[in-house]
C-alpha cells in the first residue's frame, strides 16, 4: 500500500511543482511589466480610464512602446536620431561601455545569421577526462587564431541550474564535439541538474 501511496504523491508533485513555478514566474513577470504603467500620467492608467484594473496591461503597454519605437526608428530620420543618441552615450564614461556591450549582444542574438547559441557542444572541462555541455557563442577572431596558432571557437559554459551565469572559453575546434541535441534540450538538461536527458524529454 505504501508504494502505491508514494507513487500517487510523486505523480502529484510532478504535475503541480512545474505548474506552480511556471505560474509564479509569469505572475512576477506581469507584475514587473505592470510597473511600467507608472511612467504614464495617473489619468492615463487603465483603472482611471476604465474604472478597473486590467492584469497584464503592463505587457500590452511594453509591446506598444517597443512596436512604436521600432516603427519610428526604421525611417531615415529615426536612424539619424538613433545614431546621434549612440554618439552621446559613447562619450559618457562607464555608461558607454555598458551600453555598447549590451547593444552588441542584443543585435547578435536577434541577427538571423548569428552563430550565437546555435549549437550544443561537449568539451573536456574543468580537466581532461571530465566532460561538460557548452554552447557555441561565435567563431574566434583572426587575431586569436593567429596568436594561438589554432582554429579556435568561442564557447559559453553555463552553470547549473542557472544557465545565465557561466564561463566564456576559447577552445580549439579540434577539442570540441558538436552534439545533435537542440539548444532547448541542452538548456533543459543543465537546468534539471542532468536529471532530464534529451532522449527522455520527448517521452515526458
Amino acid at each position: 500500500m505504501f508504494p502505491t501511496f508514494r507513487r500517487y504523491i510523486l505523480t502529484g508533485l510532478i504535475i503541480w511543482i512545474p505548474l506552480g513555478i511556471t505560474f509564479l514566474v509569469i505572475k512576477a513577470l506581469l507584475e514587473l511589466l505592470d510597473k511600467l504603467l507608472l511612467l504614464l500620467p495617473p489619468a492615463w492608467h487603465p483603472e482611471a480610464l476604465l474604472g478597473f484594473n486590467i492584469p497584464g496591461s503592463g505587457l500590452l503597454f511594453a509591446f506598444a512602446v517597443i512596436f512604436v519605437t521600432g516603427m519610428l526608428l526604421t525611417n531615415i530620420f529615426g536612424r539619424q536620431l538613433m545614431s546621434w543618441w549612440d554618439n552621446v552615450l559613447s562619450h559618457i564614461p562607464l555608461i558607454s561601455s555598458i551600453h555598447s556591450a549590451v547593444k552588441q549582444l542584443v543585435e547578435t542574438f536577434f541577427n538571423a545569421d548569428s552563430k550565437a547559441f546555435s549549437k550544443v557542444l561537449m568539451i573536456q572541462y574543468p580537466r581532461p577526462g571530465l566532460w561538460t555541455l557548452a554552447f557555441q557563442s561565435n567563431d574566434a577572431t583572426d587575431e586569436i587564431n593567429t596568436k594561438s596558432n589554432a582554429d579556435m571557437v568561442s564557447i559559453f559554459v553555463p552553470t547549473s541550474p542557472n544557465p545565465t551565469s557561466g564561463f566564456v572559453l576559447l577552445v580549439p575546434k579540434s577539442d570540441v564535439i558538436e552534439m545533435d541535441m537542440s539548444v532547448e534540450d541542452g538548456l533543459r538538461m543543465i537546468m534539471s541538474l542532468g536529471v532530464v536527458q534529451p532522449e527522455l524529454a520527448g517521452k515526458e
